[in-house]
């Protein structure tokens, strides 16, 4: 596809999908998003910052890969999608109101998934201890968080800052998961943190070799490397395990979570 706007990653389309709950995102609609077959898909995937300059509430500051982000996205039934894409409402509907949309259709989406379904992080976290890399970095004080506001700062965070404050609330849940394998005696906690560092310092390395300047390097592709973290891990968990789709909605919590342990991205002050 030529229009890298539009261009949007298999691990997006998912997430978009999961966190939708099958409903259209604006708050006075109640359409579903797939037809009375039960197969046919007529969700829209909406910009709330457009694509191109032709379209509603268009920031020429983005980059391409900004425009087709999960966070500048969300599914709209396709009556809600033309109304808010009419140019002539693009007043009545801000980047902010979206936005606004947005966080709350997901957040309260998110809510009922782990009440319906409570055992999926565990499933997350079973997912990626369970993966075996033949060599291993080794990793920091698996108990030591850092201030997310200072930490999103010192790698320089853009694209990924919604994503990481939205799941850092979640860290007490995943504390509390990791506390009970610790109880029954699991490394899993170990396992997983260690196998998410591998892959962050695994990808570090491609883009540091033989370079210098190593904290701008960090900051210049630090939302690259934290999504191509989530994204290597996916596909090492689809092409080795039978895992539920839910494992997408999973993930960032667990890869939050790993961000305010340091295993993603660098420590804050550290030279």
């Amino acid at each position: 596809m030529g229009d890298k706007a539009h261009n949007y990653t298999l691990t997006t389309i998912k997430k978009l999908f999961l966190l939708s709950c099958n409903q259209c995102a604006a708050p006075d609609c109640n359409n579903i998003l797939l037809a009375r077959d039960e197969t046919t898909v007529t969700a829209k995937i909406c910009h709330i910052e457009a694509a191109s300059p032709k379209g509603a509430r268009y920031n020429p500051q983005m980059t391409d890969d900004d425009r087709r982000h999960f966070n500048n996205l969300f599914l709209l039934c396709d009556e809600c999608h033309c109304i808010i894409d009419n140019k002539e409402n693009e007043k009545k509907f801000s980047v902010q109101l979206l936005k606004e949309w947005k966080r709350n259709h997901e957040n309260k989406c998110r809510q009922n998934k782990l009440i319906n379904k409570p055992l999926v992080l565990n499933q997350a976290i079973n997912a990626i201890a369970n993966i075996d890399f033949p060599e291993y970095n080794n990793i920091y004080d698996t108990n030591k968080a850092f201030n997310v506001l200072e930490k999103i700062e010192y790698n320089s965070i853009r694209r990924n800052k919604y994503i990481i404050e939205e799941y850092s609330k979640y860290y007490g849940k995943i504390n509390s998961l990791y506390n009970e394998l610790e109880n029954q005696g699991s490394f899993k906690k170990e396992k997983l943190l260690r196998n998410i560092n591998h892959l962050y310092f695994r990808l570090k390395g491609k883009i540091l070799i033989g370079r210098n300047n190593y904290h701008k390097l960090i900051q210049e592709n630090a939302d690259k490397l934290f999504e191509d973290v989530e994204n290597d891990l996916l596909e090492v968990i689809d092409k080795n395990q039978s895992t539920s789709e839910d494992i997408y909605f999973a993930l960032p919590i667990i890869l939050v979570d790993a961000f305010m342990r340091c295993k993603i991205l660098e420590e804050p002050n550290k030279r």
